[in-house]
């Protein structure tokens, strides 16, 4: 995918996205809330070397020198039991000097001799009179049980450069930044979410998603109406409509899927049912007849035939009777409205559909429909559930595959392909139906409303 693809993928679940973000920042709105308050109280205190007044300036190096050394160890004298027990007694804290070690922090600045004192505590004012505490008993250890050395050329004393004051904020939680985080996490869960959802999404939505498929052209693309149940025949109910020109290009291009003085014959079937082929098969026969062609659409779904009742004719005798020779194709075959188009409707439903279309009877009559006719299109059953369309396939020119947005998947499509392939049958092209007009898939209306060029 590119970056217009990830693009539409996030568009189409924009609302899993939003309501990820919503719920990431209500977590991380309660977890704030939710975290009890802890306040830091801090105290700074100096090592600081007494050298004498007769101290040489080489002497006060070493004794600056002898203090950087020490800082860093008495920074882990600080946390220790040695200072903290006093500190645990004097104040009758409720905890040990290893539990209150694990709420003190001490920093050292670069190369100096000042130790930061930090306490964290659910109490400000406990924690700023364990801060000054911690001080006070820090410099009395290192004072009288550290840096006793008899003799010595200096001492260190603690001299202390900030007392711990009261805060009156709280150091967590950091309510701005829960919230922030929790936006991030949600926003993030959110893309992860319809990134791979839409990855896992195989259905077509739009013409390039069947194209891709399979190796054959698409030949159009006709856009969603959602009243066509109430009104299917759109090239005749409403012919100025941008689905009937879909369909007048989708006649265009199927004029080029045959010589000039030859007869097309196409069977028109789909990967699964509901996919729109027996509307598409019908429309683009009127398209074609209004094209002054001479046109039969025969109704080869002898297990749910749909034509006779899209056309408004009587059905109850048609294909099966003559494939069985029970009525001469000249008996059963109607002119539809005024023009040069005419159909075969389905007739008596048999029980052995696929054989009597595989027939020579059946073979016959597509030879004869040739001779009368300047193209004869075949509406056959899906070609997953049934062998029917990949039967008839070898009688005609080829197939139309009808594909319908948001219902056929490419693999589906994909398969239907393969499977007319190796019954020996040629894939012409593809027919995207309802393809939507709003959202994240829409397209132009230029594309949809004129339809897509075939491949070369």
């Amino acid at each position: 995918m590119d970056l217009r693809d990830y693009i539409r993928v996030l568009r189409r679940h924009l609302i899993v996205v939003i309501a990820a973000t919503l719920i990431g920042l209500s977590a991380g709105t309660l977890a704030a809330l939710l975290t009890p308050q802890r306040y830091e109280a801090s105290t700074q205190l100096m090592v600081a070397v007494d050298t004498g007044d007769s101290a040489s300036s080489w002497e006060m190096n070493q004794a600056n020198s002898y203090a950087q050394q020490v800082v860093e160890s008495y920074r882990r004298v600080l946390t220790s039991s040695l200072v903290l027990q006093p500190v645990v007694d004097d104040l009758g804290l409720d905890l040990t000097a290893q539990q209150l070690a694990s709420e003190v922090d001490v920093g050292v600045a670069t190369r100096g001799v000042i130790l930061t004192v930090t306490v964290t505590d659910a109490n400000p004012g406990q924690a700023a009179r364990i801060a000054n505490a911690i001080g006070d008993s820090f410099s009395t250890v290192i004072t009288d049980r550290v840096e006793q050395r008899d003799g010595a050329a200096y001492s260190i004393r603690i001299v202390p450069l900030q007392t711990a004051t009261v805060p009156t904020t709280p150091a967590a939680p950091n309510v701005p930044m829960y919230i922030a985080l929790g936006t991030l996490v949600g926003l993030g869960a959110g893309i992860g979410i319809a990134l791979l959802r839409g990855t896992l999404d195989r259905r077509i939505r739009r013409i390039e998603d069947a194209d891709r498929a399979i190796d054959a052209p698409v030949l159009g693309g006709i856009a969603l109406d959602p009243k066509a149940a109430s009104r299917p025949l759109i090239m005749a109910n409403a012919p100025r409509d941008p689905r009937a020109e879909a369909y007048r290009s989708l006649r265009t291009n199927v004029r080029f899927l045959f010589p000039a003085d030859d007869t097309g014959v196409f069977v028109v079937t789909s990967a699964g049912p509901a996919e729109g082929k027996s509307t598409t098969a019908a429309n683009l026969a009127i398209a074609l007849g209004e094209a002054g062609y001479r046109v039969a659409l025969v109704d080869a779904d002898l297990r749910k035939p749909r034509v006779a009742g899209l056309l408004g004719i009587e059905g109850a005798i048609g294909l099966t009777d003559v494939l069985i020779g029970r009525v001469a194709i000249n008996d059963v075959i109607q002119r539809w409205g005024r023009g040069t188009f005419f159909t075969l409707p389905a007739g008596t439903i048999p029980p052995n559909p696929a054989e009597l279309l595989g027939s020579d009877a059946m073979r016959t009559l597509v030879a004869d429909l040739k001779a009368a006719f300047d193209v004869v299109i075949i509406d056959a059953p899906p070609v997953l559930p049934v062998t029917d369309a990949a039967v008839l396939s070898r009688l005609t020119t080829g197939v139309i595959l009808v594909a319908a947005a948001e219902v056929t998947t490419t693999d589906h499509l994909a398969a239907a392909a393969d499977r007319i392939t190796a019954a020996d049958g040629r894939v012409l092209g593809a027919v995207v139906t309802m393809l939507p007009v709003r959202g994240a898939d829409k397209t132009a209306y230029g594309t949809y409303g004129y339809g897509a060029l075939a491949k070369a």
